[in-house]
């Protein structure tokens, strides 16, 4: 399954656990997921809220203990994973989920990993978050994430190492990497676990065109003036054979001779289909270059990385457009003057229009000892074209 995560309100353990739980349509069977965890001081409670008129299903997590904090440490969790009569599969998703957040705490407070003590999610209901969402996800079968940028909020938010800036230490770590905004109302719109989960998830943030099949919320416990909800869809992507990528950069600094036939048959080497220079004047009346580059989804990587280890440039901007083109076949047609490879094209109406391929004219007129030209002007004629 492909997932497509909106994280416009931010994201915490329980909205990611009520959004997957509707995904999957689980409610009820997440009941006796304390029980499965030998964890006999939680109690999962559900209800319908309404978050400005998106109804959801909350996913509740009721500490029996509530006052008795439980300071586990990672071990102490992995234990209780380790023991739990879930899959393996979502065992091993639990286990690498709170070892994001381990990690982080552990480079946060200077603390090897083994000996971090976890506190604001070593409790009942952020192990059931995690673990209960590592279960879905297994279930789900997900192979590809695609997110929008994630709203942190902003402030400060008081935890159990004091007063800490919005988003927590350990969160904007584990959100290293991953596109965020403020947003425009004061309060703390990212949890650890919620952070972490989308970590695990490693989704993509250049969103292709997507068919959505099923959309779902997960609400989390407070209220903005927004709805604090996180939307997931499970999609599909268009599959489109002729999706290209446009790169563009402008060049103001560099010799132009270090732009010639060497750097453009490397173009080519590294997947450009096709490429043009303009002459351009930038900023502060400086002439410069433009260099436009077409390639696919495949070798945008490559050819970007090249031209960025091969220019002067220190940026390129890129983005996705369709390619309409004509039916095409290449064909081998014997002239008095020897074999050529003609493109055969089908316009619209159903019209036949042929060029000769320029490097079959080559060839043969070194053959020939004749001007391409006149060689291109004979074979023309010749194919009555």
């Amino acid at each position: 399954m492909i997932i497509y995560i909106e994280a416009f309100s931010g994201l915490s353990g329980d909205m990611f656990l009520g959004a997957l739980a509707s995904l999957t349509d689980e409610h009820e069977a997440l009941l006796s997921l304390p029980q499965k965890l030998n964890l006999t001081d939680g109690k999962i409670v559900i209800n319908d809220v309404n978050k400005n008129g998106i109804v959801c299903k909350h996913i509740e997590v009721i500490d029996l203990n509530k006052g008795n904090h439980h300071h586990r440490h990672l071990s102490d969790i992995v234990t209780i994973i380790d023991n739990a009569d879930i899959t393996d599969s979502a065992k091993t998703i639990a286990k690498d989920i709170f070892n994001i957040i381990g990690k982080s705490e552990s480079k946060i407070h200077n603390i090897p990993l083994d000996k971090i003590h976890f506190h604001e999610v070593s409790g009942v209901d952020s192990i059931i978050d995690i673990v209960g969402s590592a279960v879905l996800i297994d279930k789900l079968s997900i192979v590809k994430t695609y997110s929008t940028e994630v709203c942190t909020g902003f402030g400060f938010v008081n935890t159990q190492h004091g007063k800490l800036p919005v988003p927590a230490p350990a969160t904007a770590d584990i959100l290293s990497g991953i596109p965020t905004y403020k947003g425009d109302e004061e309060g703390e719109r990212v949890t650890p676990t919620g952070a972490a989960i989308l970590k695990y998830l490693n989704p993509e943030f250049n969103v292709p065109s997507l068919v959505t099949e099923k959309t779902v919320y997960g609400p989390g416990k407070k209220d903005f003036i927004a709805p604090n909800v996180l939307r997931i869809s499970s999609v599909k992507e268009i599959q489109k054979s002729d999706q290209m990528i446009v790169i563009e950069t402008n060049i103001d600094d560099m010799s132009h001779e270090m732009l010639g036939l060497d750097f453009q048959e490397q173009l080519i080497e590294n997947g450009a289909l096709d490429f043009y220079f303009t002459q351009i004047q930038m900023k502060k009346g400086r002439p410069g270059i433009l260099l436009n580059c077409l390639t696919t989804t495949t070798h945008f990587d490559k050819l970007s990385d090249f031209i960025l280890e091969n220019t002067s440039t220190i940026g390129l901007r890129h983005y996705i457009v369709d390619k309409k083109k004509l039916e095409r076949s290449i064909k081998n047609i014997n002239t008095s003057y020897g074999n050529v490879q003609v493109k055969e094209m089908i316009t619209p109406s159903g019209s036949s229009r042929i060029t000769v391929e320029y490097e079959s004219l080559k060839e043969l007129s070194e053959k020939l000892n004749m001007p391409i030209p006149v060689l291109q002007q004979k074979i023309l004629k010749e194919l009555n074209i």
